[in-house]
């Protein structure tokens, strides 16, 4: 079995490593410019074309959660992966883990008003604030898969009243479900966090605008943990600065870097972190790669295939 593996950052050494011991027979290559010799599987992240272009392949592994890279570049280059190929991309593999932890404590730190202390302390303020009543505290999901479900689990320890959106109805205890673009009103309507884990597809694009946000309920606040492109930037510093929306924690931006002249940057309700709220963790994604591989060898169902329509 040949492998070929492409990331422009990752340490490629150790990962060669890691999948062969992890994969018995695998003979795994770091793919160059003019490889065009026979592979089974590739391993990529935001692969150039002419790494896929016209290869007979078993399957494509995405190193990360997202597909938005390789499916864009089959917009403008059909050619480069053959439709009957499977996409796969990192099912969890620490992945919601890591989500739950920034979530908890993002909603946590608002909810205990560490914002409000926050700037009290810059202005040398000592001055208890009201407490938060919990069962108002409605925190709202967009987008409803294995990270979004992993994130509803963790909030639910601390009885937050939860709400999730996504494409189709989930039935998950104890999570109020909105499907389909005729109940997204209703959903932000009563949704005091926003929190964003939707895939990056034609339909999600700028879904977080003017009017959106001004259905959510007054003072409420924006936890972005997918993709910049979710949300218009300058109709979210509109209602921050109308004082629509209390507070914005971002990881993600529409240009990352985040260019030194966006005023998100100097924003007083803006924190920010560098796309890091969940990030590949090599040694469970070689599991998890390793683990499907052999389904697929075997002939055995496997999980975390893209469909490439929808997106995700």
């Amino acid at each position: 079995m040949d492998i070929i593996f492409y990331h422009p950052t990752f340490d490629t050494p150790w990962w060669i490593a890691a999948l062969e011991k992890a994969i018995p027979g695998a003979r795994v290559r770091e793919w160059k410019s003019g490889d065009n010799d026979p592979a089974d599987y590739a391993l990529v992240w935001h692969p150039p074309v002419e790494m896929l272009e016209g290869r007979k392949l078993k399957a494509v592994f995405a190193l990360g959660a997202g597909v938005d890279s390789i499916l864009s570049k089959l917009k403008a280059h059909p050619t480069m992966l053959d439709p009957a190929i499977p996409l796969f991309r990192l099912e969890d593999t620490g992945m919601g883990l890591q989500m739950q932890e920034y979530a908890v404590s993002q909603v946590l730190h608002w909810f205990r008003r560490f914002d409000d202390y926050q700037a009290l302390k810059n202005e040398s303020q000592w001055r208890p604030l009201p407490e938060y009543a919990r069962e108002a505290f409605t925190v709202g999901i967009m987008g409803a898969g294995v990270l979004g479900a992993k994130v509803a689990e963790s909030l639910q320890a601390w009885g937050f009243p939860l709400r999730c959106w996504s494409r189709s109805r989930k039935t998950w205890p104890g999570v109020e479900s909105f499907a389909g673009t005729e109940e997204l009103g209703a959903f932000l309507s009563q949704t005091r966090v926003l929190i964003n884990l939707l895939p990056n597809t034609a339909e999600t694009v700028g879904i977080i605008n003017g009017k959106r946000l001004e259905q959510l309920q007054d003072g409420a606040y924006l936890l972005n943990l997918a993709r910049g492109v979710h949300v218009n930037e300058d109709d979210l510093l509109a209602a921050l600065n109308s004082k629509k929306l209390k507070g914005a924690m971002l990881d993600v931006f529409s240009r990352e870097p985040l260019p030194a002249d966006s005023p998100l940057w100097k924003h007083p309700r803006v924190a920010m972190t560098p796309h890091i709220a969940a990030v590949t963790r090599p040694a469970e994604a070689v599991a998890y790669i390793s683990r499907t591989i052999s389904h697929l060898e075997n002939g055995d169902a496997v999980t975390g295939q893209v469909d490439r329509q929808r997106g995700y």
